[in-house]
């Protein structure tokens, strides 16, 4: 699937586009551009959340650019214009998280070690961010830094404890059960659901995102199935281990949103703490989807992410 735009969310000029294939058969999109504006400071690979794609980083891809940094990010398998996994196209479905450690490893050695420039810097956002943890301890001669913003290390304000919700999901994979979603619920937002949305307070960036998603169904995803949630949980609960935390080296920063009700901050604030070279930073105010926030939170994270990697006046 080429890349898509609308009037309201232009594509970046001059992209470089394609597919890998990832060891086991499932073919990722992916997409690098390279900075306009001198002197280059490294190449951000942008790690999406469940249920993204690429079209819906445009604006922060050329924010990037601006400011002298190349851009590589992808579709993670089973959503954007990457292979599905199952039937239902719609479905939120991986039967590991592993496989998206496979989906970042392929990217790396088939885009961005011959074709990117170094030194690569990651920048995740929630899942992305969780998948980027999981690699960490195979990434330290590869990757400088990691920026994981909005982190999901635990989820927030669910029906039931999470441990329960995992066996649930669990069982419900055992059984076959996998590809069932846990809850209904549309395959993109609608404009009208702005008020009391858990993902960002700037209604037209929402508006502009929900509006894409109508223009272009086909790149989105419905909620999470079981299968996708016993995943999480597990890679959750590994990310957690003592011992793995300590097999991380490379510097790690968390940025948490202030009034994120989708993820709980708590526990990337634990991390923080655990971690040999690891900090957490948080952006009062802000929702869940910083990238899509309003601009005084959107600045924050960005500016934080220049600062990580030395890249902008924040570091002096």
């Amino acid at each position: 699937m080429e890349l898509k735009e609308t009037p309201d969310n232009p594509m970046p000029a001059d992209p470089a586009d394609g597919f890998v294939k990832t060891p086991d058969g499932v073919q990722l999109r992916y997409a690098r551009w390279r900075t306009t504006r001198p002197p280059f400071r490294g190449t951000a690979i942008l790690l999406q959340g469940r249920g993204e794609y690429i079209e819906k980083y445009y604006e922060t891809i050329g924010n990037l650019r601006e400011t002298g940094y190349d851009v590589l990010t992808f579709d993670w398998r089973g959503q954007g214009g990457s292979d599905r996994l199952v039937a239902d196209r719609a479905a939120g479905y991986v039967d590991s998280f592993d496989q998206y450690v496979t989906d970042l490893d392929t990217v790396l050695k088939a885009v961005a070690l011959p074709d990117c420039r170094i030194p690569f810097h990651i920048l995740a956002h929630s899942a992305g961010a969780l998948v980027a943890l999981l690699s960490a301890p195979g990434l330290a001669n590869r990757v400088e830094r990691l920026l994981l913003a909005s982190p999901l290390l635990a989820m927030n304000s669910l029906p039931i404890p999470q441990k329960w919700l995992g066996r649930l999901a669990g069982a419900m994979y055992a059984f076959g059960l996998g590809s069932l979603r846990l809850q209904s619920g549309r395959r993109y937002p609608a404009v009208q659901n702005f008020p009391g949305n858990v993902l960002t307070s700037d209604i037209r960036r929402f508006t502009r995102n929900a509006e894409f998603g109508l223009a272009h169904p086909g790149l989105r995803i419905g909620p999470p199935s079981a299968a996708w949630i016993y995943a999480a949980y597990r890679a959750m609960k590994l990310v957690d281990d003592s011992d793995f935390i300590g097999s991380i080296t490379i510097p790690v920063l968390l940025v948490c949103a202030g009034n994120d009700a989708v993820v709980a901050n708590r526990r990337a604030e634990e991390m923080g703490r655990r971690l040999r070279s690891g900090r957490t930073l948080t952006v009062y105010g802000a929702k869940h989807e910083m990238f899509q926030e309003r601009d005084r939170f959107r600045e924050q994270l960005l500016a934080a992410f220049r600062a990580f990697t030395g890249g902008g006046e924040e570091a002096a």
